[in-house]
């Protein structure tokens, strides 16, 4: 993951981004993961520099012990780990010390893979899963590929938020349109019973949900209408 600055400009009646890396770009990292040095795609998003934030430091440290009662492994073994893995994905160093410049972004890049190999290898969240931002997309996105419940982390089905409407052939419905969430059967359940606004408000998860891409909604096996996907 390469640091750069954005400047938006018009040429031509067009809008136009350019791209200008705060540092020299690691070459070999680049040539790595796309091929080639000279000519490669890029994603981008919005970094949030300011300083990590206290709240972060905790998530991370929760989600560690959580893989450290697991895996009855040292500590500092596992958070050397992780520290290692952000550096080989991002090709930078991370410290979470209080002196540090390390960013809101940076720490958000560290958590999800802490959450990720949690996901993986089904490592139980327990004091971690309390801290868990449920707001975000990314976590709830992982909930849905590993069919885990957004509210308690039990095994779930994919619930659709949307009314797919009586009597229609769901195999020959667009699934991306609609909105999803992963639930329990208990949790299910509770959300009818409570309806939309007091199930989000009561679990602290958000009442929309998320719309999947057609090849994870392949994956889970929702059948669908994905033809113009």
């Amino acid at each position: 993951m390469e640091r750069a600055r954005a400047y938006r400009f018009f040429h031509d009646d067009e809008e136009w981004i350019a791209v200008k890396p705060i540092e020299p770009l690691n070459l070999d990292h680049i040539e790595t993961v796309s091929g080639s040095k000279d000519e490669f795609y890029i994603d981008w998003e919005l970094a949030d520099r300011r300083k990590l934030r206290a709240k972060q430091r905790r998530l991370f440290f929760a989600l560690i012990n959580d893989i450290v009662q697991w895996s009855v492994m040292p500590l500092e073994y596992i958070k050397d780990m992780f520290y290692l893995q952000y550096s080989e994905y991002t090709g930078r160093e991370i410290s979470l010390s209080d002196n540090s410049k390390t960013s809101v972004s940076d720490v958000n890049t560290l958590i999800d893979l802490v959450i990720d190999f949690m996901f993986e290898w089904n490592v139980p969240f327990k004091e971690g899963y309390k801290q868990l931002p449920r707001e975000e997309q990314y976590f709830i996105y992982q909930c849905c590929r590993h069919r885990k419940c957004l509210v308690c982390g039990d095994s779930a089905d994919i619930h659709h938020l949307d009314t797919v409407g009586m009597g229609v052939d769901r195999r020959k419905v667009d699934h991306t349109q609609k909105h999803v969430m992963p639930l329990c059967r208990t949790h299910h359940e509770n959300y009818h019973q409570l309806g939309a606004e007091k199930f989000a408000e009561l679990y602290h998860v958000p009442v929309n949900g998320i719309k999947l891409d057609a090849g994870t909604l392949k994956k889970l096996g929702v059948k669908g209408n994905y033809e113009s996907q």
